[in-house]
């Protein structure tokens, strides 16, 4: 009887062992080790899958990053708790008010000896603001105060900051001397200016009457007037400036400047084409906080020139003061503060959008 091939040489393991057959038993139990199909008889049972690392292991036990979601929702609850008090004072004292202020510009406004109520909708005020002279001129004084002031303030807020960088020693007391203009209450400093710009027991209008012979009417006249309110303004918010551009030029890397330097740049040079691109965030900013003080500006002609002489120094918001609580017209004078508040909030848009895509081409060609 001749033996099949595969019978006569059954599979060796490693010692030269034959390895025996440990499928099911019948005729073909001398055939060569084959791989068993799953669920055939003698098949050897699945290997237990190992639990996966997103599941619990234990049911009833979370998962640890379901104790952090959980503890995460935990404090952000506890957050929005703590912070509800001052939410509420923001709603009670800044935005309840300037949305009762467009709605009572954008209603008829009855006054009585009992108060006033508001009426149905109507765009009258706005109608009678934007045919105003009164308010054009108003206008036209805040925007180019605001241009003028904010441009002197950058310029002489950037030398300081670059005389006060160079300092080795001192600065803190210098820095400390030059906020005290800052620190100071506007009406406060205010009143400071109009003791100087008196005309008869003045410090400055003796100082120019003895080098000129003539005394000066800082504040008799339109043209002198402005000027010494935006000097007034200028000296007490340099400081402000000042400090965000120092600042800037603290967090500004020194191995930029230093290879600028090494490149044969000079000191003008490094500083145009190379630390003001730096700078521009911190710009920005004080760009930003003084157009909205600017523009809003209402304490400093209220006390230094009243709105005078006539109606020279009066801005946006010390016009709509004066029609509001002095002539008692609620609507036109609401219309004034939204119409103040809407000019502020575009132009601060503006100024961002232009900043953002100078920034983007200077990016794309870079």
């Amino acid at each position: 009887m001749n033996e099949s091939p595969a019978s006569a040489n059954p599979p060796d393991d490693e010692d030269g062992q034959a390895i025996p057959y440990s499928g099911a038993p019948g005729r073909d139990r001398d055939v060569p080790l084959r791989p068993v199909p799953a669920g055939a008889p003698g098949a050897p049972s699945p290997a237990p899958e190992p639990p996966r690392p997103d599941r619990p292991r234990r049911r009833g036990i979370p998962h640890p990053s379901h104790h952090r979601t959980a503890l995460e929702r935990r404090f952000a609850r506890l957050g929005w708790i703590f912070a509800t008090p001052a939410l509420v004072v923001v709603l009670a004292v800044t935005l309840f008010p300037i949305a009762f202020s467009v709605a009572m510009s954008l209603s008829d406004v009855q006054v009585s000896s009992d108060g006033f109520r508001l009426s149905g909708i109507t765009t009258d005020n706005y109608t009678m603001l934007l045919g105003s002279e009164r308010w054009r001129e108003a206008l036209l004084f805040t925007v180019l105060y605001t241009v003028g002031t904010v441009l002197a303030e950058l310029v002489l807020g950037t030398l300081i900051a670059l005389v006060l960088e160079r300092l080795s020693a001192g600065r803190g007391w210098m820095m400390a001397l030059l906020l005290l203009p800052w620190a100071m209450i506007t009406v406060v400093s205010a009143q400071l200016w109009a003791y100087m710009y008196n005309g008869v027991y003045g410090v400055l209008t003796s100082v120019v009457e003895g080098l000129t012979g003539s005394a000066p009417q800082f504040l008799g006249t339109p043209g002198p007037a402005i000027v010494s309110m935006a000097v007034a303004d200028i000296w007490k918010t340099t400081p402000f400036v000042a400090i965000i551009v120092l600042a800037g030029l603290m967090m500004l890397p020194r191995d930029v400047t230093e290879a600028a330097r090494v490149d044969g740049a000079g000191p003008w040079t490094a500083f145009w084409r190379v630390r003001l691109p730096l700078l521009r965030p911190a710009l920005t900013i004080a760009v930003l906080f003084r157009i909205l003080q600017a523009f809003g500006i209402f304490d400093l002609p209220f006390v230094l020139t009243g709105g005078g002489p006539g109606d020279a120094t009066e801005s946006l918001a010390l016009l709509g003061w004066q029609v509001m609580f002095t002539n008692l017209d609620f609507g036109p004078g609401a219309a004034v503060a939204a119409s103040t508040a809407g000019l502020v909030l575009l132009g601060c848009l503006v100024f961002l959008r232009a900043f953002r895509a100078r920034v983007g081409d200077e990016e794309g060609g870079a």
